[in-house]
């Protein structure tokens, strides 16, 4: 059948898409305000007493592993990554759909981000931070748990939409791309760059954001590999 998507004009798509970015960013802020004002002194101390632990676990190859988490975080090997991913699958079927995909996903997850860290300053946990050069007042969000997010949800969906994602081989990819994320999101907490809560919003708005951009982009291939209503 053919996904509800490909008869969305793309004024009504582009409207959507715009009006769940600015929703979201909006609780984004205000759950990030609500962390650094009221919710301070209780789920602010539970992050600190975290962090505290965790930089008294930490050892050299702990230390090494999480070099390595914080890596496939970084903005440039997840933009390189999705966007290969992107072309492929768009010379493959013959559609741009996947890059448009992928683009609106990182501009609005670096939207997001930008907001976040200029408009609700928070300081990094108060341990020894181990990835050097950081603003000491950008913990929240954290862009690195957004870009392996990206990695992890945008290949899943470009696997999902065009090559059937019933088949199980699609399934074992998608629980195999998850150490993405929760490899880098352990990282962050490990090197003291990030409260817990800064992770967890990030992975949960980065999660809203990518599934809405592939229901409403993804959603529109009419092409017989595109995500399917039956």
């Amino acid at each position: 059948m053919t996904a509800p998507g490909a008869r969305r004009p793309w004024p009504t798509t582009v409207a959507l898409l715009f009006a769940g970015w600015a929703a979201l960013a909006g609780v984004v802020l205000g759950w990030g305000w609500l962390l650094t004002h009221h919710l301070d002194e209780s789920i602010g101390a539970a992050d600190d007493d975290l962090a505290r632990w965790l930089a008294d676990e930490r050892t050299a190859a702990l230390t090494d592993a999480a070099e390595i988490g914080t890596l496939v975080g970084e903005t440039v090997v997840g933009a390189v990554v999705v966007l290969l991913a992107a072309a492929v699958v768009a010379a493959w079927r013959r559609t741009w759909l996947p890059v448009v995909f992928v683009v609106l996903v990182e501009a609005g997850l670096g939207g997001i981000y930008w907001l976040g860290t200029h408009l609700v300053p928070r300081p990094r946990p108060p341990v020894e931070v181990l990835d050097q050069g950081l603003v000491p007042d950008h913990s929240f969000p954290s862009g690195h748990s957004g870009t392996s997010m990206a990695i992890f949800l945008c290949l899943v969906f470009l696997t999902w939409a065009y090559t059937r994602g019933s088949r199980g081989w699609a399934k074992l990819l998608a629980l195999v791309l998850a150490l993405v994320p929760l490899a880098c999101v352990s990282a962050r907490l490990y090197q003291g760059a990030h409260h817990l809560s800064d992770v967890l919003t990030t992975v949960g708005y980065a999660a809203v954001w990518i599934t809405l951009v592939a229901w409403l982009v993804l959603g529109r291939d009419n092409t017989g590999a595109g995500p399917r209503s039956d």
